[in-house]
């Protein structure tokens, strides 16, 4: 499928359904044979953006059941956002006209971790990993405010802010999920059983029973 022929709800329907099929242990392996190789060759038309966080085992494309072209990622630790991180997402958009933008956070993650660390014990972090940690802070901030101590709650948190973080910043964004022409949802991913949870929807009506 193109995104020309799928529209924001579809989309999602499509991520989620292959994240089903890997959890079963069911994959079909779409679009990964020579024949979709040669046939992208020309250009991409991805249907999706996946701003996800760097961690090594949050391969977008396996844990959705995808292939070759089907999704434009974005990776960085911690899914911190950086002018880059805009630029790229935004080029998803406008450029390749993928209707759905996924923010993939996971369990046990590292920076959140560190950042926790930093925040309640004052441990300190070197290099650009410090800088990572600043932009990790406001949502541990957040989170510590709410009362929240689960680890759960800190990375739903972070994922909500980086959805929103990402439509307060591009306004190309914004006014694409305004108009309904895209989405922008946060995931969290459960590394033990291989599970993606809904946990913020803009742009779309989220299922009964999403995070919030």
């Amino acid at each position: 499928m193109t995104a020309d022929r799928m529209n924001v709800q579809e989309t999602l329907a499509t991520l989620l359904a292959g994240n089903e099929r890997f959890v079963a242990g069911a994959p079909v392996h779409p679009n990964q044979d020579a024949a979709r190789r040669a046939e992208i060759a020309p250009a991409q038309t991805p249907f999706a953006v996946l701003f996800g966080c760097a961690d090594s085992r949050l391969a977008a494309e396996i844990i959705f059941d995808r292939g070759l072209g089907d999704l434009f990622v974005v990776r960085t630790a911690g899914h911190v956002v950086g002018t880059e991180v805009l630029g790229s997402i935004e080029y998803g958009v406008s450029v390749l006209g993928c209707p759905l933008v996924v923010v993939l956070g996971h369990d046990a993650c590292g920076a959140v971790a560190a950042t926790r660390a930093a925040v309640e014990e004052g441990a300190t972090a070197g290099g650009f990993v410090r800088d990572v940690i600043e932009r990790v802070t406001p949502s541990v901030l957040a989170a510590r405010a709410a009362g929240y101590s689960e680890d759960g709650d800190f990375i739903a948190e972070h994922i909500r802010h980086t959805v929103d973080l990402l439509l307060d910043r591009s306004r190309l964004l914004a006014e694409r999920v305004e108009t309904g022409e895209v989405a922008v949802v946060g995931l969290s991913y459960r590394l033990a059983d291989g599970t993606a949870q809904l946990i913020t929807a803009r742009g779309l009506e989220a299922p009964a029973g999403a995070a919030g």
